[in-house]
């Protein structure tokens, strides 16, 4: 089989599909992907065709700004989302995805949840087409603006925005909300933490215990680590725990300031490194590191800081597998979170119950070989 993945170019975006393109990999069949050439490097080495269609985020903000009317776009605003993910993207990065799908000829096509460009690529190729989500399922309020400005441009090129032929879910039930619902052609796929490339997956987190100070990793993602945020938390934690704090993508260890010769601070590191040993995880809720966590049975404190990380944050403080501090709560709420959690036995319980559903999950190769059969 020929298969085609599509991208929002971010990190948190693209990576939870990375565990599936391996796998269609190592079945022998042929995988490319669609997304930015900032992603060249990794699909490289990973022996993954990469079509390097579409601007970086930078450029895609400026003109969802643009086009939203708004002086900053890394303000959390619906309408710059909407523009950036089904508007922008599909301005500057459609005509060339499918130009380059056209000639790589795939028969299904796996597109991110917020990804509108590979499913416009279905549509013109006449393709079946299958959504990977984050987490828990995104309520229609957010979806259906996305879809209405999607909507204006699939129309420009005589097209309808599809419905997706399998909805391909890491995110196990526990963590879904009240009044969900199983979309159509849903398919579990069990989450995994991203991970270098032939790096085996790791054994479950095991916590320091033994009488030592607790080991608690603080991670903001890709781009929310910003150090004028984190120092006061790093500050509030170290009188607690061993921290380890990842820097993003741009930042260094003298960003933070003096006086941090006691906190360890890694650069960009795949999650399956660096859950090892740890004992909570404090972060700002990106699906990814939610499901990572949880995955290896781990605790959090959730301080979501936009776009769906809210929907995480809810979905750990309704588990009790963790606490949320909702904004504008401050540093203080965060180390009291932080107490709480590493004081009681129930959040890392709940945590471990969690993981043992995930683990019950179908694996990535097969989900794989559900979708080949079904494709036919």
């Amino acid at each position: 089989m020929r298969i085609l993945f599509s991208s929002t170019p971010q990190h948190g975006h693209l990576l939870p599909e990375l565990p599936l393109a391996r796998a269609f990999r190592d079945r022998g069949d042929e995988v490319a992907v669609i997304t930015s050439a900032s992603f060249g490097p990794l699909f490289a080495a990973e022996g993954i065709t990469l079509f390097p269609v579409g601007p970086e985020i930078p450029e895609l903000l400026a003109e969802a700004a643009r086009l939203a009317g708004v002086d900053d776009p890394t303000v959390p605003d619906p309408a710059v989302a909407a523009e950036l993910f089904a508007g922008a993207r599909i301005d500057l990065t459609a005509d060339a995805a499918i130009a380059a799908a056209r000639d790589f000829a795939p028969d299904l096509i796996v597109a991110e949840a917020t990804d509108y460009v590979g499913p416009l690529v279905a549509a013109a190729l006449e393709v079946p087409y299958a959504k990977l989500a984050f987490g828990p399922l995104i309520p229609a309020q957010f979806t259906d603006v996305f879809d209405t400005v999607a909507e204006r441009r699939y129309q420009q090129r005589g097209l309808t925005v599809p419905q997706p032929d399998w909805y391909l879910d890491p995110c196990p039930e526990a963590l879904q909300g009240p009044d969900w619902q199983a979309p159509h052609g849903r398919l579990p796929l069990r989450p995994e933490p991203h991970r270098g490339l032939n790096t085996p997956q790791p054994p479950a987190a095991v916590p320091t215990g033994n009488g030592t100070r607790p080991k608690v990793l603080l991670s903001f993602g890709t781009h929310f680590a910003e150090p004028g945020l984190l120092r006061p938390v790093i500050d509030a934690l170290s009188t607690r725990a061993d921290l380890v704090v990842t820097l993003g993508l741009t930042a260094t260890a003298a960003d933070y300031g003096d006086g941090l010769d006691h906190v360890e601070f890694v650069g960009f590191t795949p999650l399956a490194e660096l859950l090892s040993g740890i004992d909570l995880v404090v972060t700002h809720g990106g699906a990814g590191t939610t499901l990572a966590a949880l995955s290896r049975g781990l605790p959090m404190v959730v301080v979501p800081q936009g776009a769906d990380q809210f929907l995480q944050a809810g979905a750990v403080a309704a588990s009790r597998t963790g606490v949320a501090v909702m904004p504008p709560a401050g540093t203080d709420a965060i180390a009291n979170a932080t107490a709480e959690v590493l004081d009681s036995e129930e959040y890392r319980t709940n945590a471990q119950r969690i993981s043992k559903e995930i683990a019950a999950m179908p694996s990535p190769r097969e989900v794989a070989d559900t979708l080949a059969g079904l494709v036919g």
